[in-house]
């Protein structure tokens, strides 16, 4: 039973959520654009984060959480994003009628797993690759009560994996090796003050949990951290001696700032040395409590191993844990920050990016050009001439290094390689700005005396495209459609099995361009999430909504969590020009932007995501 904000409030947060996307345009937070996302949940899988989100739908429907699939993005040096599109939807659970909420993903013996809350219950689809296609892999929900969402779950040293879920309370079972069943009852967590803190006012609800959990051992210690009511929730943490407890609660992590939804929802990890925080906000513009976007901060542990207080910033994370090597082929949706385009299925495999228009740039963070690049290769369809990629160094309006004439291919899913001369050294964050419009984008890659031998990374490519010419790598792992990973040497190649995971060995010897044969942990998949049958849902009628509230509690928050909306979907959003002291917003364009509604419930009660 949330109350309405004024209609003026709501105007003024609307003003003040595009002001901050005005002096955040080229941030890296939130950390996608090109969709409402939330509910992080990611994973380290060989030298990658791989990162399940649910997806909020561009239009809410029935003033509630509009959630139809799942969304999956990686990352090498956590400020570059690839997307992936959509791996699962609600519809390949043939018992599911709706409600894709809030996943987690886990890798054992070489099978992925994604968790997901999906028609009160929780289902789980299994699959060879951390790309997919999952597939549900019992064919019926694993537990089912509308209380059971959020799941989270964690591999133990001795094999014995978790699996905790819950809102208003907390629940585990232990699954069994498989991964797909479990043993033992549903059991739930003492729900006392020492475990969880305390809350004050409501006897149904005693301690601060809420909903989301996120579990995780670290040092020995094992850690919960939740979202905590009341509304609009925060996110704070417990810890324990032991994989069920007894808890401890051990304070907030982060509190909830102008900017955050009324919902929140967690995950951490530790990657190449470092420690990162996922969460949600509002932020994107037509952003509101059911049109979130996910967003990341590096942290550090305290010298005692407690988690220190984490704010939000617009900055992100700002170092990268290794430079991206233009001159292996880099998927045209590797996305630090864009303004305008769209992603979708490409027909060569994998996304691409779409719906480019004049004016409208993509952002690749800390590009290592090292000696130079002299050529720009970049795979387009076009059904007509007249558009061009600039390529612009450390801003939108940065140093041009080249201009490259987008030509006719003959159609716009007709696909061809075109290149053109530039002029760039040293490390930069590269802009690749769009003049023209009426093309699709699939991969660029960057040729010239700068090429490295070894350590290169580049952007994950999920399928397709032709093998890099005479490139020799040794291998940081990921998807590769074009260098062969080896300790030889490369020679021209022909185009990779797509989905081809390298994971961190190589090969020995010399290699054609062909699939190689890979040792340890790799594995042959089959290409991006985009291609998959059935991942995506269309929405169809319904309207925005602007200001509403969540429906009545009807005793616990409901997560909107994991959903996909239609691939290629976007958030409505804005290019600002100007803000002034009156709070005037000029335009750039209105194409595409849908909403600009700004809903932020803050009332105890409502159903949380």
């Amino acid at each position: 039973m949330t109350s309405m904000h004024h209609r003026s409030l709501v105007a003024a947060l609307a003003c003040a959520a595009a002001l901050v996307a005005a002096k955040t345009s080229r941030a890296d937070n939130p950390i996608v654009q090109t969709n409402y996302t939330a509910d992080p949940a990611p994973v380290v899988y060989g030298d990658t984060v791989y990162l399940c989100t649910s997806h909020d739908e561009d239009v809410t429907l029935d003033n509630f959480f509009t959630m139809n699939d799942w969304r999956l993005y990686s990352s090498k040096d956590m400020v570059n994003w690839t997307d992936h599109g959509s791996p699962l939807s609600y519809h390949s659970f043939s018992w599911a009628t709706g409600k894709a909420w809030a996943p987690h993903c886990v890798e054992r013996n070489g099978k992925f797993y994604i968790y997901v809350p999906v028609s009160d219950s929780i289902g789980v689809a299994v699959a060879d690759s951390p790309l997919g296609p999952f597939e549900d892999a019992i064919g019926a929900p694993l537990v089912s009560n509308y209380q059971y969402i959020d799941p989270t779950v964690y591999v133990d040293d001795d094999g014995q994996a978790y699996l905790y879920f819950g809102n208003p309370r907390l629940w585990y079972v232990k699954l069994n090796e498989d991964m797909i069943s479990y043993t033992g009852q549903v059991e739930q967590i003492p729900n006392t003050t020492e475990s969880f803190g305390q809350r004050n006012g409501d006897a149904d609800r005693p301690t601060l949990y809420e909903e989301g959990p996120w579990f995780y051992k670290r040092n020995d210690v094992y850690h919960m951290v939740f979202a905590m009511g009341p509304l609009p929730e925060a996110i704070g943490y417990s810890t324990s001696p032991e994989a069920l407890g007894p808890w401890t609660y051990r304070g907030m992590i982060m509190a909830n700032q102008s900017g955050h939804a009324f919902t929140n929802h967690s995950g951490a990890v530790d990657f190449k040395g470092h420690s990162y925080f996922f969460y949600h906000t509002q932020e994107l513009p037509g952003g509101g409590g059911y049109k979130r976007s996910v967003a990341v901060e590096e942290f550090s542990y305290n010298a005692d191993g407690s988690i220190p207080s984490i704010s939000k910033t617009s900055e992100g994370v700002t170092e990268s844990v290794e430079p991206l090597n233009p001159f292996q082929q880099v998927e045209a949706e590797t996305i630090a920050w864009e303004e305008g385009i769209e992603t979708a299925p490409c027909s060569e495999g994998g996304m691409q990016v779409t719906d480019i228009s004049d004016g409208d740039y993509i952002k690749v963070e800390q590009v290592e050009f090292g000696a130079g690049a002299d050529t720009f290769n970049y795979r387009v369809a076009a059904a007509s001439g007249g558009g061009a990629i600039e390529l612009r160094l450390d801003g939108e309006d940065g140093t041009s290094v080249g201009t490259c004439a987008v030509e006719s291919t003959g159609g716009a899913d007709t696909w061809a390689t075109q290149e053109c001369a530039v002029d760039v050294t040293g490390k930069h964050d590269l802009f690749l700005r769009f003049t023209g419009a009426g093309f699709n984008f699939n991969w660029w890659q960057f040729g010239g005396p700068g090429e490295p031998t070894t350590d290169g990374t580049g952007g994950m490519t999920s399928a397709g495209g032709a093998a890099t010419t005479g490139s020799v790598v040794t291998g940081t792992g990921g998807e590769s459609g074009g260098t062969s990973t080896a300790s030889g040497t490369a020679t021209t190649g022909n185009a990779q099995t797509s989905g081809t995971n390298a994971g961190t060995s190589t090969t020995v010897g010399t290699t054609q361009g062909a699939t190689s044969t890979l040792a340890g942990a790799s594995m042959t998949g089959t290409g991006g999430a985009g291609s998959l049958t059935g991942s995506s849902a269309s929405v169809s009628g319904g309207s925005v909504t602007d200001g509403a509230s969540p429906p009545p509690d009807t005793g616990a928050s409901d997560d909107g969590g994991c959903s996909c909306a239609v691939v290629g979907a976007r958030p409505a959003r804005s290019s600002l020009a100007l803000f002034g002291l009156l709070g005037l917003v000029v335009l750039r364009s209105t194409r595409r932007r849908r909403d600009n509604g700004l809903l932020r419930p803050t009332t105890s009660g409502a159903r949380g995501c």
